[in-house]
């Protein structure tokens, strides 16, 4: 007879890693571990997703904001093409720098004027005769108007500035003073005021008259008629001169009103007997260079503007890398826009475009100024390159002007393709916390669930510690022989 053996060497094997233990088997399932794994199994594609569809959009939200400060960029370099005054730069010179300067503006119209300047305006300016006692002699006391032209003030003068150096001083910064300056020149002969208008021009004269109806300041007054307290350094005068024979009178040597878009400095007089000449000729002409600077300017910052589209629409087959706005209606619309403007024709003449005044166009798309041709032109036919450029309806600058106003106007396609952009960028930071809110209430569930499972398994596996207990306690049974 043989005898056999019922005896279990060990129980179920646990899955638990380090969970908490149980009350007789311990946890079999690290449930934080593995809902975590789940979790972010679940998650990792969807974000992923979000999150390369979000990177795409701030790259073309970045990207369509380059195109917009490109496009304005080179809109500030039309300002002074697109329309004819701004286009028509002008210069004034002198003949005679000593006679006269000037400066003009946009509505001066070109042309040759003889000037001839017979006194230039002067403003007045009065000696008082000598007081004893110098700067800090005393004047007496009282009240004092002082006028320049139409314009007066009172000083009254008391214990505090009754001095040829106190009167100055209060004259000086009396609040309401129209422009007289006062000081006091001490001679051998004692202090004299000095009274100076601080306008030119016949009308403003001075007076000094005494308002207290007493005598004691009567020693400082002056006026028509009472010049005696007084001599008289310089006259108030206006200016005296003609612009191609035309008389003309001015109060000021800064004259803007005599000739449309000229203001003219007076510096000196002309006559037979004058060191200056008998006249001097103001010249009002194009400013060649300055309009030829603004074309260039204006090239130079279109091949900034296509060295952008290129960044953004095209291709580097060296990398193999698109641009962001590559095949994009939006770029692509603006581009060609501004590429037909370029080369449009305006008017009949022979400079009618860009290319026919020396601007031409490169193989990568810039833009290249031939500046002989430019100035070839430009004195051949101002008025023609004048109109290619400003002409209000076909002008190059003035349509391009135009284009990139209507471009970047609210409703228009920029406006409306940066909006989709960021309506596109709330949807997708909404479904990224839709999907937090996602994972996180699946990692609650699956908690929940595992966590009965643990539990389940653990009163499991303390069973059959139990079983594998009694079932070694019970007594071996012995088997019968064989017969």
């Amino acid at each position: 007879m043989t005898t056999t053996s019922g005896t279990t060497d060990s129980g179920p094997v646990s899955i638990a890693s380090n969970s908490s233990a149980g009350a007789a088997g311990g946890s079999v399932i690290n449930v934080s571990s593995l809902v975590s794994q789940l979790v972010a199994a679940t998650e990792a594609p969807k974000q992923a997703l979000i999150a390369s569809k979000t990177q795409t959009n701030t790259t073309n939200i970045s990207a369509l904001g380059a195109l917009k400060g490109a496009l304005s960029t080179f809109q500030s370099s039309l300002a002074s093409l697109s329309t004819t005054s701004q286009f028509n730069a002008q210069t004034a010179s002198s003949s005679n720098q000593s006679v006269f300067s000037a400066s003009i503006a946009s509505s001066a119209v070109a042309g040759s004027y003889a000037i001839t300047v017979g006194n230039l305006a002067s403003a007045q300016q009065i000696l008082s005769t000598g007081f004893t006692g110098g700067a800090s002699a005393g004047i007496g006391t009282g009240t004092l108007q002082f006028s320049l032209g139409s314009s007066s003030f009172n000083l009254t003068v008391d214990s505090t500035n009754d001095t040829l150096a106190g009167l100055a001083s209060a004259i000086n910064s009396a609040p309401n003073n129209p422009g007289i300056s006062a000081t006091v020149i001490t001679g051998t002969d004692g202090g004299h005021l000095v009274l100076s208008s601080t306008l030119t021009g016949a009308a403003n004269t001075l007076s000094v008259t005494e308002t207290d109806g007493g005598t004691a300041l009567q020693p400082l007054t002056y006026g028509s008629g009472n010049t005696a307290n007084y001599s008289q350094q310089a006259a108030a005068a206006d200016a005296n001169f003609s612009i191609a024979g035309v008389p003309y009178t001015s109060a000021s040597n800064t004259v803007s009103n005599a000739l449309s878009g000229v203001t003219l400095n007076l510096l000196g007089t002309t006559g037979a007997s004058s060191p200056n000449g008998t006249s001097a000729t103001l010249t009002v002409a194009s400013d060649t260079s300055a309009i030829t600077q603004n074309i260039q300017n204006f090239v130079a910052a279109y091949n900034t503007l296509q060295r952008t589209f290129t960044q953004l629409g095209g291709y580097d087959s060296t990398t193999n890398t698109a641009g962001p706005m590559l095949g994009n209606p939006v770029l692509t619309g603006i581009e060609g826009q501004i590429n037909a403007t370029l080369h449009s024709l305006v008017g009949t003449s022979t400079y009618n475009t860009l290319a026919s005044v020396g601007i031409t166009s490169q193989k990568d798309g810039t833009l290249a100024v031939n500046s002989s041709s430019l100035q070839t032109a430009l004195s051949t036919n101002f008025t023609a390159v004048s109109q290619l450029f400003s002409n209000s309806s076909k002008g190059v600058a003035a349509q391009l002007n135009s284009q990139i106003n209507s471009e970047l106007a609210t409703g228009n396609s920029i406006d409306t393709y940066g909006k989709t952009l960021i309506a596109q960028q709330n949807s997708l930071t909404d479904q990224s916390n839709q999907l937090n809110d996602q994972m996180t209430a699946l990692t609650a569930s699956l908690t929940q669930q595992y966590s009965a499972l643990n539990a389940l398994l653990s009163s499991l596996q303390t069973t059959s510690s139990q079983l594998s207990q009694a079932f070694a306690a019970l007594p071996t049974v012995q088997g019968q022989p064989n017969a």
